[in-house]
């Protein structure tokens, strides 16, 4: 990746950026974080109450680079197949056709994924990371780019399925898009004649533009330095005395994915230890399993993260650039 792609990168990130942030207002860090997923082909968690914009975020987004967008309400009662689709007997011609599920869309907001059974949960495992749906033997690709944001409700627990480790580690990015601040919910209330915001935004970018720079951006410079940071931090997590569960070998390949698309998204084309501190939490705090213990005593995830990187000195880089 060569300077001046990284400045084309940048430029085309905050215009994205920016346009999404007219349907969602003052959430510009939940946005970039969002397009951070998106980017290195990831796919995103938002634990949140109702009502704080997922559903338009996703919409924001499928808006700006000119995809398409489908919701999923998850339920009891939903099946497998009413997410990856299923092959009908056409009796007219004689043939099977595969009839596409929801899950076929760039961008798929996935509302409330923990209502439904860990089996139906279990059909998104092998699109979310090989973005291909196996219907009846048959291979269906899901195109580019492919995104899923789930959401949970950290409030209401009732009637709902815990996600299991394995599908949690699929996820790139967990975040919270929260409220708004006063200033911004202002602004909201004052267009609340016309709420929907995402109906009035303009394509920034094409969907082949979106796989152009997620293919440019893997060309990132990394340091051996920076990868043996990221190996030090994984470890401290499964060292740590509080975890019972740390990142994975997925984790560290999704947070060295996503500092790849952070360094970019800041016009350079090398990776620093500040873009991996950055998005350590956001990449892993949700993958860290606590002991009862630690639970009991009132532990987070996120004390974790912040324990191992106060623990683990970061490198010092030179001559990049």
């Amino acid at each position: 990746m060569t300077p001046e792609n990284a400045a084309w990168f940048a430029d085309t990130f905050d215009k994205l950026t920016d346009n999404i942030g007219r349907a969602l207002l003052g959430k510009t860090d939940v946005i970039r974080l969002t397009l951070v997923c998106m980017l290195a082909e990831g796919h995103l968690l938002l634990e949140d109450a109702p009502g704080t914009g997922k559903t338009a975020l996703a919409r924001a987004i499928a808006a700006t680079v000119r995809g398409s967008h489908n919701r999923i309400q998850f339920t009891p009662d939903l099946l497998p197949s009413d997410i990856t689709g299923v092959t009908m007997y056409d009796q007219n011609t004689g043939t099977w056709n595969f009839h596409k599920g929801p899950v076929f869309a760039s961008i798929v907001l996935a509302d409330e994924i923990n209502r439904a059974s860990p089996k139906t949960q279990s059909a998104l495992l092998e699109v979310m990371e090989e973005s291909r749906v196996t219907v009846d033997g048959v291979r269906h690709e899901v195109g580019r780019p492919f995104m899923v944001i789930a959401t949970q409700n950290p409030i209401e627990q009732a009637g709902t399925y815990k996600l299991p480790e394995a599908q949690l580690d699929r996820f790139l990015i967990k975040a919270s898009v929260g409220y708004p601040d006063r200033a911004a919910a202002r602004q909201i209330l004052a267009g609340s004649a016309n709420p929907d915001r995402t109906q009035t935004l303009q394509a920034m970018v094409s969907t082949e533009a979106v796989a152009q720079m997620i293919d440019l951006v893997k060309d990132n410079h990394v340091d051996e330095a920076v990868l043996d940071y990221v190996q030090q931090l994984s470890e401290a997590t499964r060292d740590d005395h509080e975890t019972t569960l740390g990142v994975s070998t997925r984790g560290s390949i999704a947070l060295v994915r996503a500092a790849r698309v952070l360094a970019a998204a800041q016009g350079r084309h090398y990776v620093t230890p500040d873009d991996v501190k950055a998005l350590a939490g956001p990449v892993w705090a949700h993958r860290l399993a606590l002991s009862a213990e630690a639970e009991f005593a009132g532990s987070t995830p996120a004390q974790v993260m912040g324990r191992v990187l106060n623990a683990i000195p970061a490198p010092q880089l030179r001559g990049v650039g």
